[in-house]
């Protein structure tokens, strides 16, 4: 973030002036002042990779699953955890986008530069009060291993009889603070692993836990590859959905108009209050009929949250089809940097629809991740969510050059430089099937999937409300 406040900043490295009414004719920025900012930003995105999934899992981590009162804490801690990451987005996509348009880069970036410095700060000087996991090894060394012990061991006799699997002493589990895994009947090929045939080699034979959390890991993996289309649908927020706002009025005031990348800010706000109602109003009631602590499983989450995409979806294309008319009504299809008689605010359903989807979708991914993988695998496991968002992202991109070029050559394209020109209507379109699609292949997912035990009973229902209720 320094490099990248310094690369607005100091001349040389900073890129010539350039107004938005004449981009086309605004002087190239040279090798080296790309190379200064993008490598700020994929310096940027490095580190993102490594607090990303370490942050929540430490938060999460700090609760004492066999305190009866922390544990039921913990069922809320990524609905408040979430609610505290997005409202820094808020600030984000309001009052740092208003900076960055009226006052200039260096404070729009130097702002947040700030703000990690505190942050890091304050981390620093928690890290004596936290409660910390003792480090148990490369949880993707351990997969490995399994994987690597059972194609070894392809060849060799299976039994059912427990006694022929190495496992260790519980006591040797007691004493670094975990417990072993019983064997489950699910991909039975890499029981192999823990297969005694003779050598004790660390890769020729592993214990039956060890198989147990590579299994655990590989079952997320089908949850995991249905999360990549709704990813790509939260690419299109800040890129064609930022992108039509920018053709209507956005006029709130005489003098005041809200700049385009702001509209993003109500996906925040709708988020954030749909995480309260869900948190306060939501669980409380559904709680009473299905039995579930945390009011409904972490899927069946995940699963409103895709109903919801393919709504956006379908509102979205609408809306757009009306923009569109109002172009040809008063002749401007063909005009570029004119605005059109339309409030930006018609975009507005699906920025909030898109803010209540995340309440339910982005939550539970990743809570699920979390809560699904292995007690020496959580930082992995809440990985997969991050994963998720960015092949999401790279997803949208190769599907957006694709589409266009696709349909460029078939005639009016779906995604021009000029939406009025463009038929955005129809990718939308395309996008809410794609999501249909997604979504059928998530109750397949859904039917097959077997949860941790802990997770569907970890706390005794009447026993949450009588907390609540003291």
């Amino acid at each position: 973030m320094m490099v990248l406040t310094l690369s607005v900043t100091i001349p040389g490295i900073k890129p010539p002036e350039c107004s938005t009414n004449n981009v086309e004719n605004c002087e190239k920025a040279s090798v080296l002042q790309l190379a200064v900012f993008f490598g700020a930003l994929y310096t940027l995105a490095i580190g993102t990779g490594g607090t990303k999934p370490n942050i929540s899992t430490i938060g999460a981590d700090q609760f004492d699953v066999f305190d009866p009162k922390e544990k039921t804490q913990k069922l809320s801690f990524f609905n408040w955890w979430m609610f505290s990451i997005f409202f820094g987005t808020l600030f984000a996509n309001t009052v740092l986008v208003y900076v960055q348009d009226n006052v200039g880069w260096t404070l729009g970036y130097g702002l947040p530069t700030l703000g990690l410095a505190i942050s890091i700060t304050i981390f620093l000087l928690g890290t004596p009060f936290y409660r910390h996991k003792l480090p148990t090894g490369s949880p993707f060394t351990k997969m490995a291993r399994v994987i690597v012990a059972s194609f070894r061991k392809a060849n060799a006799p299976m039994t059912h009889d427990i006694t022929s699997f190495h496992e260790l002493p519980s006591l040797e589990y007691e004493r670094k603070g975990a417990f072993p895994i019983h064997p489950t009947p699910s991909l039975r090929f890499l029981d192999r692993a823990s297969l005694k045939t003779g050598t004790n080699h660390k890769w020729n034979l592993c214990t039956t836990t060890e198989v147990e959390e590579t299994k655990q890991m590989l079952r997320m993996l089908p949850v995991l590859f249905i999360t990549f289309v709704p990813s790509m649908m939260l690419a299109q927020i800040n890129t064609l959905f930022v992108k039509q706002g920018t053709t209507l009025d956005r006029k709130v005031t005489g003098s005041f108009s809200i700049p385009p990348a702001s509209l993003s800010g109500f996906v925040t706000l709708s988020m954030l209050i749909s995480i309260v109602l869900y948190d306060r109003v939501f669980v409380k009631i559904t709680r009473k009929f299905t039995g579930n602590p945390r009011g409904i499983t972490l899927l069946q989450r995940m699963g409103i949250g895709l109903i919801f995409h393919i709504l956006i979806m379908i509102v979205a294309s609408v809306t757009e089809r009306y923009r569109l008319k109002v172009a040809a009504d008063h002749g401007l299809i063909h005009q570029t940097g004119v605005k059109l008689p339309l409030t930006i605010f018609a975009l507005l359903p699906q920025f909030v629809l898109m803010g209540m989807a995340d309440s339910f979708l982005e939550v539970a991914k990743l809570e699920f991740f979390y809560d699904q993988a292995p007690e020496s695998m959580k930082s992995l496991g809440t990985s997969y969510s991050t994963t998720s968002l960015a092949i999401g992202n790279f997803m949208s991109s190769f599907l957006l050059s694709t589409v266009s070029e696709i349909t460029k050559k078939r005639g009016r394209g779906w995604i021009l430089n000029n939406l009025n020109e463009s038929r955005l209507d129809y990718y939308y379109l395309f996008f809410a099937v794609l999501n249909l699609v997604n979504f059928v292949l998530f109750l397949v997912v859904v039917k097959f999937y077997v949860y941790r035990a802990e997770v569907t009973d970890s706390v005794d229902v009447k026993e949450v409300e009588k907390k609540e209720t003291e």
